[in-house]
């Protein structure tokens, strides 16, 4: 199992407008430089987490019926997991979004870029001046 930078599962949770909390757990699988600055404002870390990894927390979470929003670098977001699918199909408890890589920013292609390409063309997406 991947170490983690910092967790603090137990202790932060996502707060509320109200000034309550959610229960809402915040969790980050990447690169160690990128988890430690998400560390820094409080996300659960799995620096070098493995599909292994992934597919352990989100059978807990689903298991445990708990809510999280969880970050993946492209690389762990596209990996075949089973329970990857099987979450973003079903549970309306974990949100699952991708975020940049750290050491490529510039050469990140998120998946709504297709769908916006085919509905609006690829013109929708260039850069106008």
């Amino acid at each position: 199992m991947a170490e983690h930078i910092l967790d603090l599962s137990a202790e932060f949770r996502l707060a509320t407008s109200g000034g309550g909390v959610s229960g809402t757990r915040l969790i980050v699988m990447g690169s160690p430089a990128l988890t430690e600055g998400f560390a820094l404002i409080g996300f659960e870390t799995w620096p070098n987490g493995t599909e292994e990894d992934l597919d352990r927390l989100l059978e807990a979470l689903e298991k445990g019926k708990e809510k999280a929003l969880v970050l993946l670098e492209p690389e762990l977001s596209h990996c075949p997991s089973a329970w990857l699918r099987r979450v973003r199909a079903e549970s309306s408890r974990i949100l699952i979004t991708e975020v940049p890589p750290l050491h490529a920013p510039g050469d990140y292609h998120p998946v709504v870029e297709d769908l916006v390409a085919k509905v609006l063309g690829q013109s929708a997406l260039e850069e106008k001046s």
